[in-house]
């Protein structure tokens, strides 16, 4: 054994270039042995320091984790819901949403970030903008230029970490903002804003103008706030907004979404300008009534009621402003109008509206020829300012119907109520001056349970003469025509017609088989006016709740002298349904008339929404 060791000595100490030594050289010499001379102790001090490698390796994971997570938490408090930004809103139900975007807004209330700010200075609105900029090349932008401008956010689109596009719309056009991180004016706040910010939003941006390689108009932000959160789900533009009973409900949603219903507003905002501009400059002045009425006079029409508590009595909301309009024109004002509301507590179908707005004008020495003339000019005049020309497209049932071509072109069609109505159903009726009489009510009873001419009762001679023209007259007039010289017993306001006895001096307009304009020479006999309020007093004994009072207010001022008069009214919403081709007087209507909503519960409380 002695030997053996010597040997190795002898071999292994040169190798490392020294001289056999003494016994103080053993351990060296032993731990430079191969592993087979060392035995199991080898083995051993191996498999512990694999456990060590191991335990050390696991340990820095778990401290990472934690830092991790650590790091996270950070994160989220600095810079909001993150989660809510990268697309997981899309799939969120609107109440989670709601609920979310609700907590995010109250934390950043008190705070320097206040998500309602008192005020934001705009320098251009957005159609100002565009037409200022939009004569800039592709790859332009103008960094020596810096303004500000507010919208709507209606998308939100991301390239990359530090470069988000963003779809900004108001007053019916959309810029995009191009909002990239070495333009803003620190990351740090640009990282924070656009996770703050949503669809639906109402931002305001500072920056530069420009436009992309692509040559889309751009603002590029230097810095983005806050106006006004949206804390519901917008729906998308690329699905809009269609159900009609939310669209009606809730306009101000529909108006947000679909550009198109703004559209028809300002084509509305244009009719009554240009009739206000029409008649100012025929020298009429515009005038205002009262709304509640002692009587309700002026029109046939069942009317609403309303109770004043200070007078102790019922008032009733006007159904016409006609008898305080001739009332002036006594005083000696000879030319006067109104744009105002109206309120008849009848039906609600796709052109009427409980409420509604007129033009009313009355004309001294006048006559109803006078006001043919005057309609022709006023609604071609209108409708070539408008539209460019004097035919429009209208669709009566709606966009996928059968379309139908309206001609403004003057002058229009006329035809007498009486004796087209005989020819288009070839009968001969009674003389005109004897319909106020049983046999005249019996004979038209008659002939429309003939021809299955629906009316409800009372059946009288005004009413089922008023059904028939309806069914037989009416249908005829897609184009603007004059249906002219009605029955006195159907126009109580109205003058006797200077030729034909029984009848008036009175036309309706009629467009697409619906009237828009009432027009006549007005009576103005204080006596014969008593007479025939009288008989419409008889008529609503007899249960016709749509028939006139008596108003004796109205004949004292005739009797104080009314020159002779031509009186004169159009529906606005009807006229304003043909020239935005709407088929629905709800779609001109800002807030229309609504069955409650069953559906609808209380306020909402928190974490729900509507």
């Amino acid at each position: 054994m002695l030997t053996l060791v010597r040997f190795a000595r002898q071999q292994l100490f040169p190798a490392f270039g020294v001289r056999a030594q003494k016994s103080k050289f053993a351990l060296p010499v032993l731990a430079a042995l191969p592993a087979q001379l060392q035995g199991n102790r080898w083995r051993g001090d191996k498999s512990e320091l694999k456990r060590r490698m191991k335990a050390d390796k696991k340990a820095a994971e778990k401290e990472a984790k934690v830092k991790d997570q650590v790091e996270q938490k950070k994160e989220a408090n600095d810079t909001g819901d993150q989660n809510l930004y990268n697309a997981d809103e899309e799939t969120l139900d609107p109440n989670q949403y709601y609920k979310i975007r609700t907590q995010a807004i109250q934390a950043l209330k008190g705070t320097a970030e206040d998500p309602y700010p008192h005020k934001f200075h705009v320098d251009l609105s957005l159609t100002e903008f565009i037409a200022k900029y939009s004569h800039l090349q592709p790859g332009d932008q103008l960094t020596d230029t810096v303004l500000n401008v507010s919208g709507r956010v209606h998308a939100k689109r991301a390239s990359g970490a530090k470069l988000l596009f963003y779809d900004l719309r108001g007053e019916g056009v959309k810029l995009q903002v191009m909002a990239n991180s070495r333009s803003y004016k620190s990351e740090d706040e640009f990282v924070r804003v656009n996770n703050k910010l949503r669809r639906g939003d109402i931002i305001g941006v500072r920056g530069n103008p420009g436009k992309t390689k692509k040559g889309e108009l751009s603002i590029v932000p230097v810095e983005m706030t806050l106006l006004s959160p949206c804390l519901h789900m917008l729906p998308h533009l690329h699905f809009g907004l269609k159900d009609k009973e939310t669209r009606f409900r809730q306009r101000y949603l529909d108006l947000i979404l679909n550009d198109s219903v703004r559209q028809k507003f300002v084509t509305r905002a244009k009719i009554i300008t240009y009739l206000r501009s029409f008649l100012d400059q025929l020298g009429f002045l515009e005038i205002e009534t009262p709304m509640m009425n002692l009587i309700p006079g002026g029109a046939v029409a069942r009317p609403f009621i309303t109770y004043h508590n200070e007078l102790d009595m019922n008032l009733y909301m006007r159904i016409a402003p006609e008898l305080y309009h001739k009332m002036l024109v006594v005083g000696g004002i000879d030319r006067v109008y109104e744009v105002g509301r109206q309120f008849r507590n009848e039906g609600i179908d796709l052109t009427h509206n409980p409420e509604f707005t007129t033009c009313e004008f009355y004309m001294a020495y006048a006559d109803y020829h006078d006001l043919m003339e005057i309609t022709e000019k006023l609604l071609s005049g209108m409708v070539k300012h408008i539209t460019g020309g004097f035919k429009v497209t209208y669709h009566p049932d709606g966009p996928e119907g059968q379309p139908y071509e309206i001609d403004f072109t003057p002058p229009f069609r006329r035809v007498s109520m009486v004796h087209d109505l005989e020819k288009q159903m070839g009968v001969t009726f009674p003389p005109p001056d004897t319909y106020d009489s049983n046999e005249t009510r019996a004979f038209f009873d008659k002939l429309c349970a003939e021809k299955g001419v629906e009316c409800p009762p009372p059946r009288t001679t005004a009413r089922l003469l008023d059904k028939l023209v309806g069914d037989f007259l009416e249908v005829t007039c897609i184009s603007p025509t004059f249906i002219c010289d009605h029955p006195q017993i159907m126009s109580p306001l109205a003058k006797w017609h200077r030729s034909e006895k029984g009848l008036t001096e009175r036309f309706e307009l009629f467009v697409m088989k619906k009237e828009i304009c009432n027009a006549y020479t007005e009576l103005n006999d204080p006596i014969r006016q008593r007479e025939l309020f009288e008989q419409q007093a008889a008529a609503k004994a007899e249960g016709d709740d749509e028939a006139m009072f008596i108003d004796e207010t109205f004949c004292t001022s005739l009797e104080y002298g009314l020159p002779p008069t031509a009186g004169w009214g159009m529906g606005i919403d009807r006229l304003t349904m043909f020239l935005t081709d709407s088929n629905n007087i709800k779609e001109v209507l800002f807030f229309p008339a609504m069955k409650p909503d069953d559906n609808k519960t209380s306020a909402p409380t928190e974490g729900t929404s509507v």
